[in-house]
């Protein structure tokens, strides 16, 4: 078995199932204790200081901390700016496997995606189904957890978060994943129920800021919600799988994440919104529809390459949770 390192969520049973391991290299730099080194190295070897942190810190990661000799690349449905760091890693040695989620996620152009990324990997469709069972009883128990987050109030943002995250590979360890998070589970029972009173969404690609939940909780909100941490665990119990993925809403249209964003906000009693963009990423724009349709309070906050929140961020959060605080009162 091989590292194949991915970029977001793909359909990750068919790495499985050709005897490979996903590896999410996101999660590798944003876990590293060096991430400013994999930042620098790719602004050395030419990487504009304007550039996506996660793109930069994806290239530095695999020259520098955790090579990998094969990529699946998503050429549609992710940042444009993969495109190059594709080719800069091409350049250096890595074999490129590009991968398109349809924009209209249309299942039979997902299917025949699908099929051609099994046949470059050399994975037997019929194991690839017997894979994309044996995951499901972690993701269920990442449901779970999620649950637990809005409904009982058991769990952090925080945690939420982390455990959501993982799913995108399942840390390369499919059954140490479900073994932990079975632990979790029995752990957060047993707590007492979190207090804070201003219940938050969090929609946008993850942050890079480490300190970013802890602020919120002890500005007296929580976040009950991550959006596409949550679409990273396929949270749709279907059968097919083909179908479990065209239901994948970061891919695709802005519409179709407006939707299930809006579903989840009535569902969750949400308050507010955080929405996080990268400083430069075309992902701003969209801003102005989530403002026009999601019909709650949004409070936009830009990252940069900064691993940590900056004072004025940290003053916009307090003010924003306060305001939130004084409308449910």
């Amino acid at each position: 078995m091989g590292n194949i390192g991915i970029t977001t969520t793909v359909p990750q049973e068919i790495i499985w199932a050709s005897g490979n391991i996903p590896v999410d290299l996101n999660n590798i730099f944003i876990g590293s204790d060096k991430k400013t080194d994999l930042l620098e190295r790719a602004y050395r070897d030419g990487y504009p200081r304007t550039m996506c942190p996660w793109i930069s810190g994806i290239y530095g990661t695999v020259v520098e901390e955790f090579h990998v000799d094969r990529m699946v690349v998503v050429t549609q449905g992710d940042c444009s700016n993969t495109h190059a760091l594709a080719e800069t890693l091409q350049d250096k040695g890595v074999e490129i496997i590009p991968f398109a989620f349809p924009y209209d996620s249309d299942v039979g152009l997902l299917e025949g995606e699908m099929r051609h990324l099994a046949q470059t990997l050399g994975a037997e469709w019929s194991y690839i189904l017997d894979c994309y069972e044996r995951l499901r009883p972690s993701r269920e128990l990442a449901w779970k957890l999620d649950e637990l987050t809005w409904k009982k109030n058991l769990v952090s943002g925080w945690e939420n978060h982390l455990w959501l995250l993982q799913t995108s590979d399942f840390i390369g360890k499919a059954e140490k994943y479900l073994e932990n998070i079975k632990d979790a589970l029995e752990e957060v029972r047993t707590r007492k129920p979190f207090d804070q009173k201003v219940r938050l969404g969090y929609i946008g690609v993850p942050p890079i800021f480490s300190d970013l939940y802890d602020d919120i909780e002890n500005s007296g909100g929580r976040v009950v919600f991550n959006e596409v941490q949550r679409q990273f665990s396929i949270p749709y119990p279907v059968d097919d799988f083909v179908d479990a993925y065209a239901k994948y809403t970061y891919p695709a249209s802005v519409f179709k994440r407006i939707k299930d964003i809006k579903e989840q906000i009535e569902v969750r009693n949400i308050h507010g919104i955080v929405h996080y963009v990268q400083n430069f990423c075309f992902r701003q724009i969209e801003d102005l529809l989530f403002r026009k349709y999601l019909g709650v309070p949004i409070l936009t906050i830009e990252g940069e390459n900064s691993f940590e929140l900056d004072e004025r961020i940290r003053i916009r959060l307090d003010s924003f949770i306060k305001m939130l605080e004084d409308k449910i009162e």
